[in-house]
């Protein structure tokens, strides 16, 4: 009975144990460590168009603490819609994410609904140096008129398909109406990869692919909902597709380079 009310909607769940509101504030907690203050600035600044109007683009902490995530005032891509560029080659097709890349210690971009989340090389890197640069990039792409996509097809409501097994409709179901906002609040996004002997396996993008605490992320957070609900399920694994094994290789052998050029001086 539980299940024909999961797929008419997962509002309609009866849940014994505790209610919606304390099961999702749960969620939340196990999800990341939140952040007591969150850190948010507000970067004024004039830009030219036919109408006179001021940007305010505003910056909140992620758990990933070499990610920040920017939030424009505008929209940056559709409601439920998200794009990841891991590299700068893979942002070929998107204007804003090419001139982000621009910008030194830039190691990759995310873009959201109403959001960009830039991820610096590593803790070396001071955000107080990029800020002002990624600020006024921000601010001089969404004045210039530029489509943030000039091609691509942005992550969006995971789709059911009429073979899905009852299993991976339901998984999909909670995925995109619990987990992947609460996600994309924290400036990255959780995709659907697959389903195979109780073996739910995800990829994480944006803020949560080199976030430490991805791990805590996928077993306290989503691993312990999608049971809940889903007795089926026995584990939720992280995945990546092999361009990103490729392209996390090449990144770890330059980053080791760049360290043995600096012992070396």
């Amino acid at each position: 009975m539980w299940r024909n009310s999961l797929k008419l909607g997962i509002n309609v769940f009866r849940i014994k144990r505790c209610d919606v509101a304390n099961l999702k504030h749960n969620f939340k907690n196990d999800l990341y460590h939140h952040y007591e203050n969150t850190n948010i600035v507000t970067q004024k600044r004039p830009i030219s168009l036919t109408s006179s109007l001021s940007m305010f683009v505003q910056t909140q902490e992620t758990p990933n603490p070499n990610s920040l995530k920017f939030l424009p005032g505008v929209k940056v891509l559709e409601p439920g819609q998200t794009m990841d560029f891991p590299t700068g080659q893979s942002a070929y097709c998107s204007p804003l994410g090419k001139l982000l890349f621009r910008i030194e210690g830039v190691r990759s971009i995310f873009l959201g609904p109403d959001f960009i989340t830039v991820t610096k090389i590593d803790d070396d890197v001071e955000w107080k140096l990029l800020k002002p640069e990624i600020f006024a990039t921000i601010m001089d792409f969404f004045a210039s008129g530029l489509p943030v996509l000039n091609e691509g097809v942005p992550n969006s409501d995971t789709q059911i398909n009429e073979d899905d097994s009852e299993v991976v409709q339901m998984i999909k179901e909670l995925l995109d109406t619990r987990i992947r906002p609460t996600v994309q609040e924290d400036g990255g996004d959780i995709i659907f990869m697959g389903y195979e002997d109780g073996i739910v396996k995800l990829k994480m993008q944006g803020s949560c692919s080199s976030c430490p605490s991805s791990i805590v992320t996928l077993k306290n957070g989503v691993q312990n909902m999608l049971q809940f609900y889903i007795p089926e399920v026995v584990a939720v694994e992280q995945v990546d597709e092999p361009h990103d094994i490729v392209i996390k290789s090449h990144f770890e052998k330059f980053e080791e380079n760049l360290k043995k050029e600096a012992d070396n001086k």
